[in-house]
């Protein structure tokens, strides 16, 4: 494990110096390289798909893991659209002069040596080698063992560009020991390690935030909420709850718990029932709701599970208020949404949830890189520092000062 993570840290480096031209020229040869070894990329995702039917691996969780051509050349081009960024490395985000006469810039460089740990979607490991490589960082990458090897698959390809651009492919590498002991290894490593990233369950991200000495930006989960206010446009309504919900149930920014305002409630919950029955969602809800609509008593468990799955609980609410206090309490400060009309009451509710992504009449799954305009992102920050939301090619840098003197002594 030392003798790789020297390896990396040496990388880092060369990887730092590259000129944005370059990199750019190296990550359109990765893109077409993906689509060049795509057969071979598939039949490393038969195994798994085949060792996940074996398993008895969920329904949400082959979904995240299946590639199929078009996944494959989805990977491609958001390598190509990361190509296509503004270089992150070497921006001035300020400059002034001090009192004693010299310069002062304050400029962006890469963060150094990334590790980021995953479960299940195997495109993760283009994304973050892409991501990384753009913003001049090393991706040291752990992906989930059900996942083995489509990830490995995909490392190689990357790899085979690095080589055959005379630059270590330790730049973009998988980490060597996957076990648990590995990880804990790796998370200890402050010496080589600049940034941890953990994306996965409540248990991984607990873990690694408790034993971690290398900083941590943590990709936590995603316990989403839509608000259906009073005012709310129906027909826009039903069409963002279930989009939210049923597009891809298995995905961190899906609806997990519907709020509705007691004032439409008789009105529109059995439309809401319908359109979901149509999807074949299960559907739990408070009493209230329960009067209203046919459906299971929902616990306060419920309240806090992430299902990531066709499961949706439902509670009334007295107004907006109420609405933003069940998701102070149950929320986990990923994506949060309202539906109204009333453009006091959306602003009311956009600057008093404490959320990395607030929605006004917007489905909760586009809290996603690429839809942001990032190419992909590393991981969705529920952090507060240093990043917030989708982690794109910026948030992969820090800063540091850069004084133009002519001479001075203090």
């Amino acid at each position: 494990m030392e003798v790789f993570l020297q390896e990396a840290k040496a990388s880092s480096r060369v990887i730092s110096a590259l000129s944005g031209t370059v990199k750019n020229r190296i990550l359109r040869e990765m893109a077409e390289a993906l689509r060049t070894n795509t057969d071979e990329i598939l039949k490393a995702n038969a195994l798994d798909m085949a060792d996940a039917q074996t398993n008895n691996l969920t329904s949400a969780l082959k979904d995240r893991l299946l590639l199929d051509e078009g996944r494959v050349e989805g990977m491609a081009v958001a390598i190509e659209e990361i190509a296509a960024l503004k270089d992150p490395v070497g921006r001035v985000l300020d400059g002034w002069y001090a009192d004693a006469g010299f310069k002062i810039e304050k400029v962006s460089v890469p963060i150094g040596v990334i590790g980021v740990i995953y479960e299940s979607r195997p495109n993760v490991t283009a994304d973050v080698g892409a991501l990384c490589f753009k913003s001049g960082n090393v991706a040291i990458l752990k992906g989930g063992k059900e996942a083995e090897n489509s990830n490995r698959a995909i490392a190689i390809v990357l790899q085979s560009v690095l080589i055959a651009n005379n630059i270590p492919k330790e730049a973009i590498a998988l980490l060597p020991d996957s076990s648990r002991e590995g990880v804990a290894n790796l998370i200890k490593q402050d010496a080589y390690v600049d940034l941890i990233v953990p994306r996965g369950g409540e248990a991984l991200i607990k873990y690694v935030s408790t034993n971690s000495t290398v900083p941590v930006v943590k990709h936590n989960k995603g316990l989403c909420h839509t608000y259906i206010d009073r005012d709310a446009d129906f027909d826009k309504a039903l069409n963002i709850v279930i989009n939210a919900k049923c597009r891809r149930t298995g995905i961190c920014g899906a609806l997990e718990t519907l709020l509705v305002d007691k004032a439409i409630a008789t009105e529109i919950l059995p439309r809401i029932k319908e359109a979901y029955d149509a999807q074949g969602t299960e559907i739990r809800g408070c009493e209230e709701t329960q009067n209203i609509i046919d459906i299971n008593i929902a616990t306060d468990e419920d309240y806090a599970t992430e299902y990531l799955d066709n499961i949706l609980t439902i509670k009334v609410v007295d107004g907006v208020d109420e609405a933003i206090e069940h998701i102070a309490k149950y929320g986990s400060q990923h994506s949060e949404a309202i539906v109204t009309e009333n453009y006091t009451t959306a602003e009311h509710f956009l600057n008093s949830i404490d959320a990395a992504c607030v929605y006004l009449n917007v489905s909760t799954q586009f809290t996603d890189g690429g839809e942001f305009g990032f190419g992909a992102e590393v991981g969705i920050s529920t952090n507060k520092l240093h990043a917030r939301g989708p982690m794109g090619v910026n948030e992969l840098t820090t800063y540091k000062y850069k004084i133009y003197g002519s001479g001075q002594i203090r």
